[in-house]
Formats: structure tokens, sequence, C-alpha cells
């Protein structure tokens, strides 16, 4: 008689609890799938056209650093190596505009020489074309290196337009030792180092002429030639002639 009560009681229990159960989940909301999610399932039974697009989270992994792992440094940046022209040995390449003051202009000059004179200040870097009234039309020049300087008088004994260049044999013997080879003879053009114009000084090996090298003008570069940007010493040949006197000091 008592296991049949304690049976009962048990089978009421169960009953209830799946009628709580029941009564629990009677209001719960319908569950509602996504169409992303349902699309797989549709498109397996023929129906619909649209799929799921899955996107995947990129995984980023960051280094592992020792205790004693040294960390890389960030070297300086490396200057651009200066480059030398093969025609000018020994001149930087570099373009930089000329300075103001080397740019033909006309001054105040007191000096006893007769106008249509050139005089040649190469302490200074500039020559001057003697002109009427205490003037003179003043240029920029580049002149003789250390050990390469001179002075005197001399006429321009001939001029020429984009001359030739045939460099000295001492010149060629003494560049070739520095490792800097120079033709025998080079045409006259552009990259003729000579310039656009040439005016030879008496009978010496001297001249004033113009450059492929703008950026020399106020140094002291040359083997003893005095040297114009090509514009500057057009616009002087045009202004003298042969004859003319020029003072190198």
């Amino acid at each position: 008689m008592m296991k049949q009560l304690v049976l009962a009681a048990a089978l009421f229990g169960i009953v209830s609890t799946a009628a709580l159960a029941d009564d629990r989940y009677a209001t719960r909301p319908p569950v509602v799938l996504s169409p992303d999610l349902t699309a797989p399932w549709i498109n397996q039974l023929g129906g619909g056209a649209v799929r799921p697009v899955v996107y995947q989270r990129p995984v980023i992994r960051q280094p592992q650093r020792g205790i004693f792992q040294r960390r890389a440094l960030r070297q300086a940046p490396q200057a651009a190596p200066q480059t030398v022209s093969a025609i000018n040995p020994g001149i930087p390449s570099i373009r930089r505009p000329i300075e103001p003051q080397f740019r033909p202009q006309m001054v105040d000059y007191d000096t006893t020489e007769k106008p249509g004179t050139i005089v040649i200040d190469t302490n200074n870097r500039f020559l001057y074309l003697v002109m009427e009234g205490g003037k003179a039309r003043r240029y920029g020049v580049g002149v003789g290196k250390p050990g390469f300087e001179w002075a005197g008088a001399h006429k321009i004994t001939r001029k020429t337009e984009w001359p030739d260049w045939t460099p000295p044999s001492e010149m060629i013997s003494r560049e070739a030792a520095k490792g800097h080879y120079l033709p025998a003879r080079m045409d006259g053009g552009p990259e003729n180092p000579l310039g656009a114009r040439a005016m030879y000084l008496g009978s010496t090996l001297y001249r004033i002429h113009g450059t492929n090298a703008p950026w020399s003008i106020g140094s002291a570069v040359s083997s003893g030639c005095i040297r114009l940007r090509n514009e500057d010493v057009v616009d002087l040949y045009d202004r003298v002639n042969v004859g003319t006197r020029v003072i190198v000091m």
C-alpha cells in the first residue's frame, strides 16, 4: 500500500512539472531567424538567391619582445652623394642660385682708366667694364684657384662664339694625376667648359669665357681663366672689341 502511494506521488509530480513547464514557455515569443541565416537552407531547397556574407575579423599578431631584445633604431637619412662635373674636375655640380651681387649691374666706379677698359678684381670676384661718367658695368666672375692666381695687363686679341676647347698638356697631365681624364679636344657647345663665348688675352693661355657651371661664379676654381655665366659673357662680348685693354689685379 505504501509503495503504491509513493509511486502515485511521483507520477503526480512529473505531470505537474510538465504542466508548469508548458505554462512557463506558453507566453515566450516565437523564434525569428534572420533571412541571412536562413538563406543557405532556402538555397539548398532551391528557393531564394541571397547568400549570406561572412566577415572575418583580421587577426593582428603583435610581435613578442623579449626582456633583453634590442630595439631597432631608426637610421638618420644619409646625404645624397655629391656629384662632380666630368668636364670641370673638382667643381661640384650642385646647382644653386647665383648671389645677387654677382648679377650684372651698373655701379659707381672711380678710376683713371678710359671707358671701354675691362678691370678684373680677382679678390672680390668682379669684372668691371668702365663706362662714361664715373660708372661701370659690373659682372660676377669665377677666378683662378689657389696657386693659379695671376695679375697683369693685356689686350683682347681674338673673340670666338661657342669656342672649341683644347686643354693644355700641362692641365691634362695634372688632372690625370688626380684621376680626372680630360679629352684632347672638345667641340664648342653647351657641354663645353668655355661656354658660349671666349675672349683671348694676348699670347697667353688665359681667356675671359663663359661656363657650363654657372654655380661656380664667385669662387676661385679655374686654372687662371676668368669665367662668367653664359648670358653675362654674351652681354660683355657684344660690348667690347678686339684690342680692348684688360687689367687683371
